[in-house]
């Protein structure tokens, strides 16, 4: 499938100026960070599920689909947590057998599993790259996440970690 630009619907002289080809989004299906960037998994009008694409927000022109589903979402998580009384880890959602989804959740980071980060434990540079390990809010699992990305991504919980460790003589 082309890469597509995702838009509301334009006049037809608004589209003859644009040399790129435009998709409508029929609907946001999910939701993802990778690397620090949001993608929303998107449903295009006219086309299968087979056709499905994860999009970086800032390709999107589409913002009130994008409220509409935030809105949504946010209301699921807090349904959700005041059923269970934890925040479940969203999973990404795609036509992936159970297996392959097993591995695929394995091999992402917990910042692209959706989980929120608590705090930071410690660190180290063994690798060559500064690593924190990080502690997830409401699971028992800790990572070594880079703080490249832990600075983008968490820098409150990143700031807490350097100012626990603070010694003033």
């Amino acid at each position: 499938m082309p890469r597509k630009k995702a838009s509301s619907i334009k006049s037809a002289e608004e589209k003859e100026d644009l040399d790129i080809e435009e998709f409508i989004v029929e609907k946001i299906l999910d939701k993802r960070v990778r690397n620090g960037i949001v993608e929303y998994y998107l449903k295009w009008k006219g086309y299968g599920d087979t056709d499905n694409t994860w999009e970086p927000e800032a390709h999107l022109e589409c913002s009130q689909l994008i409220n509409e589903y935030e809105k949504t979402a946010k209301e699921k998580a807090t349904e959700e947590k005041k059923e269970t009384g934890k925040r479940t880890p969203k999973k990404p959602s795609n036509t992936k057998t159970k297996e392959e989804n097993r591995m695929d959740m394995n091999s992402l980071s917990g910042f692209d599993q959706g989980f929120e980060p608590d705090k930071i434990l410690g660190a180290t540079n063994a690798s060559g790259t500064l690593k924190f390990l990080m502690q997830w809010k409401d699971s028992e699992i800790q990572e070594l996440v880079p703080a490249s990305q832990a600075n983008v991504l968490c820098p409150q919980v990143v700031i807490k970690f350097y100012e626990e460790r603070l010694n003033w003589n």
